[in-house]
């Protein structure tokens, strides 16, 4: 569902959607199509562009659809009433509409389709316009039922996210894998949209992600995290923390390792994705101290009531990590951080490349040239687009969408399909609110990706302290 959301949203407008079949029409021309429908009906839709209607059976047919056909029923109809077609015809032009891609036998009606409505007075170019607009149908030419059964899931969730994004939010994160977007991108869109994320803690998470109190005066909760992005972090041994912590907080990692009675790897999997640092104060390297000093072996009976606590956390001062090495062990254990955006760090090396953020990219004027650069979160090259490639890069300010036309494809295939971060070099295209980068250049920054660690946007103690050596890891999601 994160796809009927978030992908529709990506390439309309905002708007106030008055009747129910207003939602069918924005997700029917959400769909991938080369018949000229998708412009001229928005601009209508926004009073831009007069509907026009040659004769009033045509109107009769495409009126709520602003004189676009948009269904397989209008175009049958258009066929039968402007331009003579038996039903029996009329229904051969839809068939031959939903096998188009494969067979291409909506041409053999063009002749019959033009010469009907010539003979019917409307004009050859109205005639062509239409035959065009049908042709481009391919393989995306729906029932107007089917667009409203997607409508009215579509509809539903972007309800649910507007009214209730905290547990839109924790719905989506605990259905992964699944959608259009990793929970990183997901987590920072409810942030943006003034929802609380609280981390992953041994002493309040579940293996899901929750709605947390106390509820905020506008409704909202605050969304904790769930230990089942932890990677590594088996549900059993999730399972029996949660049972044992019941309503007493764990007091130490040795109290955890103790009642729990998890081995000593589970509890490394926690520490390394810092879920020690909320509920105990403990740092990643505090916690994984502690967690040496445990002993993996069974315990004796009654052995908790005489045991020596020998296992307690250290006493001694550990130095902190950098900010830049805490996103990346919180990418690589978690998928995504609560900290700074990776790309913040790497900002002094792409200024020296002349290259802007995504955010002044969308406040530019169209067709301006510039470069960006940010994490590849999406690849999509759908078969309806004929080669072309759309991508979304992420920095530390928003995502913007690449478009990748064939020619400059083959040329940066393995840059395209291989690459972490990309940096481009394109011209803006806007329409409205709608903002994508068409491609002239693209270079591999993957390489940037693996000096974040060693980096610090705040006061550090030890600049002298050793180089991390751990890689950033973005995986991208592809479409095809």
């Amino acid at each position: 569902m994160t796809v009927s959301v978030h992908f529709a949203g990506a390439k309309i407008r905002r708007r106030k959607i008055r009747q129910c079949n207003q939602c069918d029409l924005l997700h029917r021309k959400g769909r991938p199509h080369k018949g000229d429908m998708v412009h001229p009906y928005l601009r209508r839709r926004a009073g831009q562009e007069k509907e026009i209607y040659p004769t009033p059976e045509l109107e009769k047919v495409l009126r709520k659809t602003l004189g676009i056909p948009l269904f397989q029923e209008q175009v049958m109809q258009v066929a039968m009433v402007c331009a003579g077609f038996s039903a029996s015809e009329a229904d051969q032009l839809r068939r031959a509409m939903a096998t188009f891609k494969n067979t291409g036998t909506v041409s053999r009606f063009r002749t019959r389709l033009i010469e009907g409505m010539t003979a019917r007075g409307y004009p050859e170019t109205f005639a062509k316009r239409i035959f065009q607009q049908l042709e481009g149908f391919g393989s995306y030419g729906f029932p107007e039922s089917h667009a409203a059964s997607f409508a009215i899931l579509a509809y539903s969730s972007s309800w649910m996210k507007c009214t209730h994004p905290d547990v839109f939010l924790a719905a989506l994160l605990n259905s992964q894998p699944m959608g259009f977007y990793a929970p990183a991108q997901l987590v920072r869109d409810a942030r943006e949209h003034g929802v609380e994320i609280r981390p992953v803690c041994i002493n309040a998470s579940r293996w899901d992600s929750t709605p947390e109190g106390p509820e905020r005066d506008d409704g909202l909760f605050a969304v904790r995290l769930g230990m089942n992005l932890v990677k590594g972090l088996a549900n059993e041994d999730a399972a029996r923390i949660v049972a044992a912590r019941g309503d007493r907080p764990f007091a130490s990692v040795d109290d955890l390792w103790r009642r729990a009675g998890v081995k000593g790897a589970a509890l490394t999997h926690l520490a390394e994705a810092d879920a020690f640092r909320p509920g105990l104060g403990l740092a990643r390297r505090e916690a994984l101290w502690a967690i040496k000093a445990l002993r993996d072996e069974p315990l004796p009976l009654f052995a908790a009531a005489a045991v020596v606590r020998e296992a307690e956390e250290p006493d001694v001062l550990l130095q902190p990590m950098r900010d830049g090495a805490e996103v990346a062990r919180d990418y690589n254990r978690t998928g995504l951080t609560l900290r700074d955006h990776p790309v913040a760090f790497l900002r002094p090396d792409l200024i020296e490349r002349g290259m802007v953020t995504c955010r002044q990219a969308f406040e530019a004027r169209d067709r301006s040239s510039l470069s960006v650069a940010g994490l590849v979160l999406v690849r999509q090259r759908p078969g309806s687009a004929e080669g072309v490639v759309f991508m979304t890069l992420e920095d530390e300010t928003a995502a913007i969408n690449v478009i990748i036309w064939p020619d400059m494809f083959e040329r940066f295939r393995r840059v395209v399909l291989s690459g972490q971060m990309l940096g481009v070099v394109g011209r803006l295209q806007k329409e409205g609110e709608v903002v994508h980068l068409v491609t002239r250049e693209i270079v591999d920054l993957s390489f940037l990706l693996a000096d974040v660690g060693n980096r610090s946007l705040h006061d550090f103690s030890d600049p002298e302290q050793g180089r991390l050596r751990e890689n950033i890891v973005v995986k991208a999601r592809n479409f095809h």
